[in-house]
């Protein structure tokens, strides 16, 4: 990944205090202490991802806290989800503490204080998404900071090694791929969440937001086949479509307009993105599960306010 900062080229009286500065600028504000003296040692690349920021950190012992003083001075909300690559690492918060073996991930919040440890060299992949973005999938994340996701669970070992193949080409991806997998990844990390919610004796509350994440994901997997229906995705989920019907309202839709809404959205995404220029826009309609152009092209204006044609005019070059 690009940008890459180190603390190799500075005075050795300099670097713990350079690396603070490098810390705070490309996560959020935090403090660092380290016993190594003139012998501390870190480095970060880091390459923004859509919504997202993938990091990687390689840095000797330290510890890193995030204080209430540097929360009240903060603009920005993030969910952290740190891959475990070299070495362990320690993360304290809500009460809870748990270590990031290589293999693993664990979640913090910048809303709340936190600590970080390692006692020796480390390497972590740090994919930072906004606090929002993640919440908009899934609720409850606060119920699960600082607790370990193993690879012995699919969906944690999916996401884990999903989110460092994006770390690995992230530089090298164009803005439209780049937005895709990030949201992508953050549905994986949602549904991994999910997961760990639906095993554990959670509130009813929780449990209707994990079965909603895993609807979205099932309904945004199958999007483009024009036969999705409210009955085929309530046997898949093993529920009634009573059921679905119910935990769409608690978000004010119904399983029809959230499929609609999904659907516009991403033929919007395609029609604005040049990597898409060469395709017609009943290609990219019918891709997306329309099967009837006149109907996309009515819907589509009553979403956003123009045909399909002007809205990809008014976003591509000319």
């Amino acid at each position: 990944m690009p940008a890459l900062f180190t603390t190799d080229n500075a005075p050795k009286p300099r670097r713990l205090a350079l690396w603070q500065d490098i810390v705070c600028d490309v996560f959020v504000q935090l403090d660092c202490r380290s016993d190594l003296g003139g012998d501390f040692h870190g480095a970060i690349t880091s390459a923004m991802v859509g919504n997202a920021k993938c990091s990687e950190v390689s840095s000797g012992r330290q510890r890193v806290f995030r204080t209430p003083s540097r929360i009240a001075r903060a603009t920005d909300d993030y969910i952290l989800i740190a891959l475990g690559k070299h070495g362990i690492g320690a993360v304290l918060q809500d009460g809870r503490e748990t270590t990031i073996h290589p293999g693993e991930f664990a979640l913090y919040d910048t809303t709340r204080p936190y600590e970080l440890q390692f006692n020796d060299d480390f390497t972590q992949t740090i994919f930072q998404v906004p606090r929002a973005m993640l919440q908009r999938r899934i609720a409850g994340t606060e119920n699960l900071t600082a607790v370990s996701f193993t690879p012995d669970r699919p969906l944690q070992k999916l996401a884990y090694n999903f989110i460092s193949s994006i770390a690995e080409i992230a530089d090298r991806l164009d803005p439209d791929s780049a937005l895709r997998l990030s949201d992508q990844a953050t549905d994986l990390v949602a549904m991994a969440i999910s997961e760990r919610l639906s095993a554990n004796a959670l509130s009813s509350s929780t449990h209707r937001q994990a079965l909603l994440c895993r609807l979205k994901a099932h309904i945004l997997t199958h999007l483009p086949d024009p036969d999705l229906c409210l009955a085929e995705t309530a046997a898949a989920l093993r529920i009634s479509p009573r059921y679905v019907s119910s935990l769409f309202s608690d978000e004010q839709t119904s399983f029809q307009r959230f499929v609609l809404a999904q659907r516009l959205e991403h033929c919007k995404r395609d029609l604005s993105s040049p990597a898409h220029a060469h395709r017609h826009i009943g290609e990219i309609a019918f891709a997306w599960g329309f099967n009837d152009l006149s109907h996309f092209g009515r819907a589509f204006r009553e979403h956003f306010g123009l045909s399909p044609r002007d809205w990809r005019q008014s976003r591509l070059p000319n």
